[in-house]
């Protein structure tokens, strides 16, 4: 019998994506895909490593897998919490058989043979040729697919442990993402995402971003191109006029921010400047002006005075953001910023503070944004069922909408009537049946 294999995942999109490419990997080697842990022989949770609760969760979701674990079966943990701790977590973790990080996903067969026989092994070797082109990803087929465009980073930021996890930065050949793309669009699929950690920077020696952008854009059966996460200094003039040319990328860039303050900026190491960034939005926005954006905001960075938080409060409210996902600043064992934690850690009850602070100016903000957008008409990609009845589905600015329709609607698009808001997510009325829609 096939041996059957659950992967948890835990962290961004590129963590989905390379879930799907353990499963590819594994497919052909004759694993099947196990949808709970009981019973599967190889038992592999897909880690993040970009802070440190993330990492605690995960420690205390393998101490509870365990007692799936059989005789000869395998638990493993992958990604980045296993590339940043290695052999350590062998040490943390005794019943852990193997640690394996991003560039090693390729030698998961033999690596699970030998710890199905005893070994206990680690695999965290950075290979900067690894991009995996040649093994096809096992997904489900659906509306909306993330493709992997870019793997690593060359951005050092003083907080962010990533270039540490996921290597140097390396892009796949366009052709082969095209190729991607289009198996996708014959299976059904009409959005896509690309993925990377500083995604606009793809560069592959004969293409940039912009031609990336203009080839999945032109592909038959592909009607929306979404991409994330983009560095903001990277959208070249050919990157902007690409977005506003082609038809079939979304009026949506999630822009990281970081922080308000020139300071704080210069000590996350990050390569703009506050004017720069807001010169960045305000030419997406005279190309596109029905772009919507949402980012990241870092509080508590080490030596963040209270004058430097306000600034970061004053470029929200000057920047128009449309969502935020705010975060208090973790320390990260083997980032620079270490040292800045160690001489001027702002504490904890004052960090907490600013967060509250900023969560409610970001969430004010959009319920404000939101309610002038009832009543407006978008096209909708139907997603998934919702948690409480009813389906939602997206926008192309990326709301996020609650619709009252069948399960058979999902993959379909719809013409909707925003009717009402929660402040972050929409009720809408469907105005249009997908044949009536035509190319928007």
């Amino acid at each position: 019998m096939a041996k059957r294999v659950y992967i948890e995942t835990y962290g961004c999109q590129m963590n989905v994506a390379d879930t799907e490419l353990m499963l590819g990997v594994l497919g052909r080697e004759g694993y099947e895909p196990a949808a709970e842990p009981d019973g599967a022989d190889v038992i592999l949770v897909n880690t993040c490593a970009v802070r440190d609760n993330a990492e605690q969760r995960v420690i205390g979701r393998v101490g509870e897998l365990q007692r799936y674990k059989r005789p000869g079966a395998v638990l493993g943990v992958v990604g980045c919490m296993a590339q940043r701790l290695g052999p350590a977590l062998l040490e943390q973790a005794p019943r852990v058989d193997l640690v394996v990080g991003p560039d090693a996903y390729r030698n998961l067969p033999a690596l699970l043979g030998h710890a199905a026989a005893g070994e206990r092994l680690t695999d965290t070797e950075f290979r900067s040729w690894e991009h995996y082109e040649d093994v096809p990803p096992a997904r489900v087929a659906a509306a909306t697919a993330f493709v992997t465009v870019q793997r690593g980073c060359d951005y050092r930021c003083t907080f962010c442990i990533v270039p540490y996890t996921r290597g140097p930065e390396r892009s796949r050949t366009l052709d082969d993402v095209v190729r991607e793309v289009r198996a996708l669009a014959e299976q059904g699929t009409s959005e896509v995402t690309l993925l990377g950690q500083t995604v606009n920077s793809y560069q592959n020696g004969s293409h940039d971003f912009a031609d990336l952008l203009r080839a999945v854009g032109t592909v038959d059966g592909i009607r929306r191109v979404r991409f994330t996460s983009p560095y903001p200094t990277d959208f070249t003039a050919r990157v902007i006029r690409a977005m506003a040319e082609v038809g079939a990328v979304c009026e949506h860039v999630h822009l990281p921010v970081q922080s308000g303050s020139e300071l704080v900026l210069r000590r996350m190491l990050r390569r703009y400047t506050r004017a720069r960034y807001l010169e960045v939005m305000a030419e997406l926005r005279a190309a596109m002006p029905a772009i919507t954006f949402s980012t990241d905001i870092i509080v508590g960075f080490p030596g963040e005075t209270d004058a430097q938080f306000e600034e970061t409060l004053t470029l929200v409210r000057e920047a128009e953001f449309d969502d935020a996902y705010t975060f208090r600043y973790s320390v990260r064992d083997g980032t620079p910023a270490v040292r800045l934690a160690e001489r001027d850690a702002v504490p904890d009850d004052v960090a907490a503070a600013r967060l509250d602070r900023l969560v409610g100016v970001v969430r004010d903000q959009a319920r404000r944004k939101n309610l002038a957008r009832i009543g407006q008409t978008h096209e909708v990609l139907v997603e998934r069922p919702a948690r409480r009845g009813g389906l939602l589905g997206r926008t192309r600015g990326n709301h996020l909408v609650l619709l009252d329709l069948p399960a058979t609607s999902i993959g379909e698009y719809r013409r909707v009537q925003l009717t009402g808001t929660t402040g972050s997510t929409f009720t809408g009325r469907v105005v249009a049946p997908t044949s009536a829609l035509g190319v928007l």
